[in-house]
């Protein structure tokens, strides 16, 4: 599946109050940004990068992965970082820097001094990032190295090369920026993401920066990115796998002079604009997916917040369901074996079930339909599923990719 339009999917419609802007290199005023070729890439490429907010008094919010076994970059950024005022971002693709124990955070450690002397600030306003192979020894001397050159390039613009430093399988890039009318004026809204497996809902294998030259205090930064995430990369699957090194940073300059109070129209007008960027990206990584040839969204409606979570998760990671995504085959049995996993000890579980708005499943029995027709439907770019429980008043979703051969192919020879 190639790259995909900016805001073409059906499930992410663009907020009337912003415009997707052509030039996607451009960072927001404040920022800057490049990437280098360090090394660190056994395939070669651009694989460090370094993203910088020149304002003094730049805001901020982060999130991260809630692994157990969280890589080194995310352990030292947590603990050593002030996550209201990051001011830097040093990133390298090609090594996750996780599972390297104390050596790990040593080099994580060196990272960050050298993304400081980089960017000019101080190094617990530096956060840093990794992703790749697990398991392997980071060469911080080449990373270290690799951030001093990109200190010498610090060129206005750059979200590309930035771009480019944090791709590992993906097969193409993931970054969108949009202009966002507020009522106090006009502010620029830009992200960059990776991610393509190792995907689970509860966080995502990915990085995303987001970057905004608009007035947030660090309470807002906060409060806005935690509800976005919770609806976008919260909201995804690839292959059911969590990930050591998710990330996920907002940066604020301010330099519009464009001001975002707590509880008012400019907070929920860019608050939308937030919500549909980090959708956008979201879907964007499913549509990925190492090989996915299309996507699903799974809705599911009743009344317990934990069966409808479990049922949603269960079907949007069924091997069987993903495979039958894959070849375009209807086989709606499978939905509801998933539900029947999520949901046990119930039966007879009257479960409905629709397919691109067909329904073929009602209170847990077969209903007449028109096969050829759904066959035809299930074969676009993106197939929807709705699936009910018994109850009212709780509603979930899942974005996920098929599972195919190249699937396979790529992570059995990740290594090799």
């Amino acid at each position: 599946m190639g790259a995909p339009a900016p805001f073409s999917s059906r499930w992410v419609p663009l907020p009337e109050h912003c415009r997707l802007l052509d030039d996607t290199d451009v960072l927001p005023g404040g920022f800057r940004a490049a990437g280098v070729a360090a090394g660190i890439k056994p395939s070669g490429g651009t694989d460090v990068g370094l993203l910088v907010c020149d304002a003094p008094d730049a805001t901020s919010a982060a999130r991260f992965t809630r692994s157990g076994t969280a890589a080194a970059p995310v352990l030292l950024t947590r603990e050593r970082c002030r996550l209201d005022a990051i001011r830097a971002i040093a990133v390298n693709s090609g090594n996750a820097n996780a599972a390297t124990g104390s050596m790990g955070l040593q080099d994580a450690a060196k990272m960050q001094g050298a993304g400081a002397m980089a960017a000019g600030v101080s190094e617990d306003q530096v956060a840093i990032c990794s992703t790749g192979v697990i398991g392997v020894p980071l060469d911080a001397r080449a990373v270290v190295k690799g951030l001093a050159g990109a200190r010498a390039d610090p060129r206005t613009g750059g979200a590309g090369d930035l771009q480019r430093s944090i791709m590992t399988t993906d097969l193409f890039e993931k970054r969108a920026a949009l202009a966002v009318d507020l009522p106090g004026g006009t502010v620029r809204l830009t992200a960059q993401a990776k991610g393509a497996g190792m995907i689970q809902p509860s966080f995502a294998t990915m990085l995303c920066f987001v970057q905004t030259d608009a007035v947030l205090s660090a309470e807002t930064a906060d409060l806005l990115l935690s509800v976005c995430v919770q609806r976008s990369f919260d909201r995804i699957s690839v292959d059911g796998q969590l990930s050591t090194n998710d990330t996920v940073i907002l940066q604020a300059s301010g330099a519009s002079g464009v001001v975002v109070e707590p509880e008012s129209d400019a907070e929920r007008a860019f608050g939308e604009a937030l919500d549909a960027l980090l959708r956008e990206l979201a879907v964007a990584i499913v549509r990925d997916g190492e090989g996915s040839e299309r996507i699903g969204r799974v809705v599911v409606r009743g009344g317990h917040a934990a069966s409808v979570e479990r049922t949603a998760r269960a079907i949007a990671n069924s091997p069987l369901v993903k495979t039958a995504l894959h070849g375009g085959d209807p086989n709606w049995g499978r939905i509801v074996q998933a539900a029947g996993m999520a949901v046990v000890d119930a039966a007879p579980l009257p479960v409905d079930v629709s397919i691109e708005g067909v329904q073929v499943c009602v209170a847990g029995q077969a209903i007449g339909h028109d096969a050829e027709d759904l066959a035809a439907r299930v074969r676009g770019p993106e197939v929807e599923y709705a699936v009910g429980l018994p109850g009212d008043g709780v509603e979930t979703e899942v974005f996920f990719s098929d599972l195919g051969h190249e699937y396979i192919r790529i992570n059995a020879e990740y290594t090799t």
